[in-house]
């Protein structure tokens, strides 16, 4: 399906203005709503996110938490892509009525313009999150089947043993891919908040008649990453550390992993969500499929900069966070033809290119930690 005319929240953030403009060059109408936080942007007229977009789309400052700014930039807009959200799991665990707030209400809002306004909205897509799965998809050794470990306990990880268990023997468990008809059970307020917003938004627009998809991202890195937010994306904090000339502290032993995504193949992916049919009312994991370790992603770094900076395992853990998680892709790849193009080890170089591009931002991680180890949440 063609549409002329987008509407992007958050569309001043990472993977909002990457997607601006690449929408742009394909011909596309682009209307942007963003209240360019200070935690992301620092100055907004000087953040390279906004200035990367600024007089290139119809830009509205403003917030999803706000009816009238909603009703300006819905406009005659065909298509929404609903990307503004607060973002990071540990900060949620705090700031728990702002995460409801924007991610929750922000939407309800949207939702409600849709249902009883005019408007010429024809399609929504909405940014959900890994998070939603929780420790995700594993094997039981002992009981031979798929199983979908609970949060880990306090008590274990005090005594460093980070890995979960099968929640039915309490036995070992291997790592498997998630797919997405895995359980959903989010260990945060985050992950909690994107699975409300993912499906209300898909309930809503169903009953509405208006097609809508959700992408389940995985952890998206790439050039353009805010170097501000001390508060989620370990590659841009890990990088302001260093080139602080700063050590890096790794939680637990080093050894969890994540699914680290390029921003060109989550903006690809998402493209293909607007345009394709194929993709109405469905649910997609976007990933690597591709698990790296916590470690690895600091040593590479430090690597690629060519900055010797200590590498300190803490031993440290913060509640809520996962052990592991990467992607299963069939479904998408099945579907819409999706397959990831950049590898880690290219794009970590095309990461750390950019980033030796831009002014070293201040560091305010240690900040972050101790907010964090106030709430009693870093242990």
């Amino acid at each position: 399906m063609a549409f002329k005319k987008a509407l992007i929240t958050g569309g001043a953030g990472f993977i909002g203005s990457s997607l601006a403009l690449k929408l742009i060059d394909k011909g596309y109408s682009v209307t942007v709503l963003d209240n360019l936080l200070p935690q992301i942007h620092g100055d907004s007229e000087t953040s390279y996110l906004y200035q990367r977009i600024k007089d290139k789309v119809n830009f509205i400052k403003g917030d999803v938490c706000n009816e009238a700014d909603w009703e300006k930039a819905i406009a005659d807009n065909e298509v929404i892509i609903h990307l503004a959200a607060e973002t990071g799991t540990g900060q949620s665990m705090y700031a728990i009525q702002r995460y409801m707030n924007v991610n929750i209400g922000g939407t309800g809002i949207m939702l409600d313009f849709l249902a009883n306004r005019p408007h010429s909205v024809k399609k929504v897509v909405v940014a959900s999150s890994r998070a939603i799965y929780g420790e995700g998809k594993y094997w039981s050794v002992e009981r031979d089947q798929p199983v979908y470990p609970l949060g880990r306990e306090e008590k274990d990880m005090l005594n460093g043993d980070f890995e979960p268990k099968c929640p039915i023997s309490g036995g070992r468990v291997e790592l498997m891919a998630t797919d997405e008809n895995s359980k959903i059970h989010p260990n945060s307020i985050y992950g909690l908040t994107k699975y409300n917003q993912e499906q209300s938004i898909l309930i809503a627009c169903k009953a509405l008649h208006i097609p809508a998809v959700a992408f389940r991202y995985q952890n998206v890195y790439g050039p353009g990453q805010s170097l501000k937010n001390p508060y989620t994306g370990i590659l841009s904090i890990f990088s302001t550390r260093i080139k602080n000339n700063k050590g890096i502290s790794v939680f637990e032993d080093g050894e969890e992993s994540r699914d680290f995504v390029y921003i060109d193949d989550i903006v690809r992916a998402t493209i293909l969500g607007i345009e394709k049919e194929a993709a109405n009312y469905k649910v997609f994991n976007v990933g690597s499929g591709v698990a790296t370790t916590v470690t690895t992603v600091a040593n590479t770094l430090a690597e690629s900069y060519g900055i010797e900076v200590p590498i300190d395992v803490t031993g440290q853990f913060r509640l809520g966070d996962i052990r592991h998680n990467y992607a299963d892709l069939a479904y998408i790849k099945k579907h819409l033809g999706f397959h990831p193009e950049i590898t880690f080890s290219e794009g970590i170089k095309r990461f750390t290119n950019w980033v030796n591009e831009q002014e070293v931002e201040s560091d305010g991680y240690e900040k972050s930690l101790e907010e964090m180890k106030s709430k009693g949440l870093l242990k």
